[in-house]
């Protein structure tokens, strides 16, 4: 890649034949154009009713396809020794997304004279894939990594979790944390531009800090509890299925469900759907995920973070955003588009992405992490 700081990123050279879109009931809702790069009271629509399902809704519905290709197989290793058809499918994928860690020097050319702002997922990205989510745990070396990147540059992380449950893992008081993929904002209040907007709620942190709470689906919590109560009921019976409430989407994740039993535990939850028409359904690594119909996303998260702390002018601000999951496609496209930072895929696994780099798993964000606060204190040496 060419290290000139003034051919940093050029995403018209690039594929953008991405067909990685997620799967939903709807269609999110055209942006709408603002001040702040779109409307905030214009969030919802309804979606008419579907009629009765059968038992084959969810195969011809296209949601089986969606739970196979979201839930890629681990990589297959035989006699310790990964097959050498699999390196040379991985090493050709990395021809078009080469590593961060090698491209660690081009990265820091394109931040001359610029700030870098960090957006990291949890899951996959901060701390291992688990069987049981309750215990997914970042490593002592992950957290000092996050806690010493965040001394230095503005750092938040958008997860899937509700904003309390990522905030109580990681347990940094100094970074900022998006949940249920960004509709759950909780930053420092000291932090935050002064802007003008009503959906933001003042509040205080555990700690007993002033923090800033953004949260435009509030009104979709009572509907969210009782889908998250009815999902719980008709997957009990369903050995290795969880039901995890996010606060603003319900998780049902079938990671250590049989196989077999996928088109089953899909057909409930496309059942239980039916009758909540401002609900949608997207996949992420095998979990089905019940969201609100609203135009957010992880992407969006990462718009308004920027510009809440005024730092949404691309000529002289560097994002750097890494992700392991299919909502993570969604920050990845901002900022190829905008054709200004990079989104870093973390994946074992050859996959399609909006994102420009990778980076292997955990081991190697970890070090990318280091990487960055190491150049840093050399620079203010």
């Amino acid at each position: 890649m060419d290290s000139s700081p003034n051919n940093c990123i050029n995403c018209e050279e690039m594929d953008l034949s991405s067909g990685n879109a997620s799967l939903v009931l709807a269609d999110p809702v055209a942006i709408n154009q603002s001040r702040l790069g779109f409307h905030l009271s214009v969030f919802t629509r309804l979606i008419p009713k579907k009629k009765g399902g059968k038992v084959d809704d969810v195969r011809s519905n296209g949601w089986l396809d969606a739970m196979q290709s979201s839930s890629p197989p681990r990589k297959r290793v035989v006699k310790d020794v990964a097959s050498d058809d699999s390196d040379l499918v991985y090493f050709s994928w990395k021809l078009k997304y080469p590593s961060a860690l090698k491209s660690f020097d081009h990265i820091i050319n394109c931040a001359h004279n610029k700030k870098i702002v960090i957006f990291l997922d949890y899951d996959g990205t901060l701390s291992p894939i688990v069987d049981d989510p309750n215990r997914a745990f970042m490593s002592f070396d992950m957290r000092s990594a996050v806690k010493s990147v965040a001394k230095y540059f503005p750092t938040a992380i958008i997860s899937g979790r509700s904003c309390d449950k990522v905030y109580e893992l990681v347990g940094l008081t100094e970074l900022f944390y998006a949940g249920s993929h960004g509709i759950d904002i909780m930053f420092p209040a000291k932090d935050t531009m002064s802007i003008n907007h009503t959906n933001y709620i003042q509040s205080i942190d555990k700690q007993g800090k002033d923090v800033n709470l953004f949260q435009p689906a509030r009104e979709f919590i009572p509907m969210i509890n009782e889908v998250f109560r009815t999902l719980v009921e008709v997957t009990k019976d369903i050995r290795g299925a969880l039901v995890e409430n996010h606060k603003f989407c319900t998780s049902v994740h079938y990671r250590n469900v049989d196989e077999k039993n996928w088109p089953i535990i899909a057909q409930r939850v496309y059942d239980v759907l039916k009758d909540y028409p401002r609900l949608r359904l997207t996949h992420g690594r095998k979990v089905l995920e019940v969201r609100p119909v609203i135009d957010w996303d992880k992407g969006k998260a990462v718009k308004f973070l920027l510009q809440s702390l005024g730092l949404s002018n691309s000529d002289d601000v560097l994002p750097i955003y890494i992700g392991d999951d299919r909502t993570d496609e969604d920050a990845f496209t901002v900022l190829r588009e905008g054709k200004h930072g990079y989104g870093i895929l973390v994946s074992s696994v050859p996959k399609e992405s909006k994102a420009l780099l990778s980076l292997r798993d955990t081991l190697e964000v970890k070090d990318f992490l280091k990487s960055l606060v190491s150049w840093k204190e050399q620079m203010i040496k």
